[in-house]
């Protein structure tokens, strides 16, 4: 259908970066639109090849093709999601923003795992109407009102949703002023970010600038193969000064542990007495780590709400706390706990005292929002945390809260899967400049999980959407099933505890990125055997997604079946001072049985007990409060089924793989 402009609109000419004896210099290129208004229809109208249409967009639009797959990228990857909004009230490729959409109910966490030390302070679950962002700019009307497409479409058609962008984009760089080159584009990204201050808008665009130096390249959710060339330019800070936003909010000085180069804010998480007693307080613990106890894990979560309805839980003194917020749309960071203090976020207290932890703005069902942006500024703050407390950028210290066991037999089954199927874990690790490769080119049992996630649709799962309904087919996940027989008409291998149910949620059945496993059958040419939770799995076509790795594994000693525990609590009750109650280790549902082999993962776990039941650490009855209370048994951390855990090295016996 024809199309018009609503309001004057006059694009700016565009113009190329290029790098020439290592300074950047302003490289003119021919205008690719005329001064009169533009013909959207023209943007419409053509091949539906996605890279096809950022050229069409950007010849109507004058922005130039490479900005707009840059944006395009950090803020979706490139995918499509037809009507499906993100946890920001965004859209399609370019995450057109249509805030009415965005309200509902919800809740954060709808099953709260409190703090996993098996106290019975209360914790308050509460439904709450999530409100938009205030402030944010409404990107998918400002579309509708300057190329007249109809708002449905630009949400839905992601040819139409590009064209918006562009739009949109083209609108605020005439406020700006124009642009003669390519680093003149800063000042229109960082507000197409939505960002209310000029620290997050620059981060922004600083990662969109990035993005177009270093070029990238993926096929998209729905098929199409996108490519944006290497094209060095770097953002402009004196534009985005221009923007006249807010600076960052913070408490103050030194308050916020944080890469400056993110802008963090800073959103403290309350430590308040809520009751009568010592023990009535939230939403947290004191602590001196890593003085006093050791920080381990880094655990990633998904917030299951909006970024707004996540920090509002995390300020409320009877709710749980985390160290971190990240948002979806921008990547922007509120920071709420110190490091050296133990949040009550993972749901086992021997996790919580040795971790810090991450909420990622999504849902584990959905995935479709872990942006491009909350990647990049998530990877900045792990290697930030993991430099600060010395933890391994591994798979088996950065963790999903999908890996972590439960304290006791009574708690495996209720413990969180995010966040879930669709983290690209590979991805992150590249991004954490570690990525998941192949360590040795000798002969070994130990290989390590890594299907290409962008190409990895074949995995069979329901309850995306409602219960018992396929989740979509097309959709890239980060796993391989395991199966109880080498076919695939064969039943998954039912978990001990979940079962082998193909639900989004049941993470039972399946070996994620970046975990490893020990083969011990390839007589077949597209199924290797393997061990998996106690019992005998294979894996289909190993060869595209197993990598040969080094390392050591665990057996159970001679004649023996080895326990599996999901803490490493001091065993002995005079490991504990006066007054103080021993913690009870329970072995959990599962065992090693005798003859199989399972993967180390870490021979250096702290046996230790963290106690902290008192508000202000106070001493109750001469017994202090806030100590960290050491043990000497032996752990050792293994791969085991989805989810890491421990055994007792008096249990077990290590060999090289």
């Amino acid at each position: 259908m024809p199309m018009r402009l609503s309001r004057p609109h006059r694009p700016a000419l565009a113009a190329a970066g290029a790098l020439l004896g290592g300074l950047l210099v302003a490289v003119p290129i021919t205008a690719v639109a005329s001064a009169s208004e533009p013909d959207w229809s023209a943007c419409l109208e053509g091949t539906t090849d996605r890279e096809a249409v950022f050229d069409r967009a950007a010849e109507t639009s004058g922005v130039p093709a490479d900005v707009l797959l840059a944006v395009s990228y950090m803020e979706s990857r490139w995918d499509a999601h037809g009507e499906a909004p993100s946890t920001s009230g965004g859209y399609g490729p370019m995450h057109l923003t249509d805030l009415p959409a965005l309200a509902k109910d919800t809740e954060a966490h709808p099953d709260p795992l409190g703090k996993g030390d098996g106290s019975n302070q209360a914790r308050t679950t509460r439904q709450r109407e999530e409100s938009v962002r205030l402030g944010e700019v409404e990107t998918l009307r400002t579309a509708n009102d300057i190329t007249g497409i109809p708002v449905a479409d630009l949400r839905e058609d992601a040819v139409a949703n590009i064209c918006g962008g562009a739009a949109v984009l083209a609108d605020y760089q005439e406020a700006a002023g124009g642009a003669e080159s390519l680093a003149d584009w800063t000042a229109a990204v960082g507000r197409y970010s939505g960002a209310a201050d000029e620290a997050t808008a620059l981060k922004f665009a600083r990662q969109v600038f990035a993005t177009l130096s270093a070029g990238e390249s993926r096929t998209t959710n729905d098929g199409h193969r996108v490519t944006l060339a290497a094209k060095p330019v770097t953002a402009s800070e004196e534009a985005i000064g221009r923007l006249d936003l807010a600076e960052a909010a913070t408490a103050g000085a030194g308050t916020v542990e944080c890469p400056a180069v993110l802008g963090c804010e800073s959103l403290p998480a309350p430590y308040e007495q809520t009751g009568d007693t010592v023990g009535d307080y939230g939403n947290h613990d004191l602590g001196s780590r890593p003085e006093e106890g050791s920080v381990d894990y880094i655990v990633i979560h998904d917030t299951e709400t909006s970024y707004d309805g996540t920090v509002r839980l995390v300020q409320d003194p009877t709710y749980l706390g985390w160290h971190y917020t990240l948002r979806s749309v921008d990547g922007h960071v509120a920071h709420h706990i110190p490091g050296k203090d133990v949040g009550w976020h993972a749901g086992n207290w021997y996790v919580n005292s040795h971790s810090i932890g991450l909420e990622h703005e999504g849902y584990a069902a959905d995935g479709a929002w872990y942006t491009e942006a909350m990647y990049q500024t998530s990877a900045t703050l792990v290697r930030y945390l993991a430099a600060s407390y010395e933890v391994p950028l591994d798979r088996a210290h950065i963790i999903g809260h999908d890996q972590v066991q439960g304290v006791a037999p009574a708690n495996v089954a209720g413990m969180h899967w995010d966040p879930g199927p669709y983290w690209d874990w590979s991805h992150y690790f590249d991004l954490l400049r570690s990525p998941i490769k192949p360590d040795r080119h000798s002969r070994s049992e130990i290989w390590t999980v890594n299907p290409d996630f962008d190409t990895n649709t074949g995995n069979v799962m329901t309850g995306c959407t409602e219960a018992g309904v396929p989740c979509p087919s097309d959709r890239g996940t980060n796993f391989v099933n395991v199966y109880a027989e080498p076919s695939t008409d064969a039943p998954l291998l039912p978990d001990t505890v979940v079962g082998g149910s193909a639900k989004v949620s049941n993470w039972g059945p399946r070996l994620a990125a970046g975990q490893k496993v020990v083969v011990n059958d390839r007589t077949r040419p597209t199924w290797w055997g393997v061990w998996f939770g106690g019992k005998q799995g294979w894996i289909q076509n190993p060869r595209d997604v197993l990598l040969p790795s080094d390392g050591k594994v665990v057996t159970p000693k001679a004649g023996t079946t080895a326990k599996i525990y999901g803490t490493a609590y001091p065993t002995e009750a005079s490991d504990y001072p006066a007054g103080v109650t021993p913690r009870t280790i329970a072995p959990l549902q599962y065992t090693i049985p005798a003859g199989q082999k399972y993967v180390l993962a870490d021979a250096r776990i702290p046996t230790d007990y963290y106690k902290a039941n008192n508000f202000n650490c106070a001493t109750v009855d001469g017994v202090p409060d806030c100590i960290v209370i050491s043990g000497e048994t032996t752990y050792y951390q293994i791969w085991f089924n989805h989810r890491i855990a421990y055994v007792k090295a008096d249990d077990v016996t290590v060999t090289d793989g």
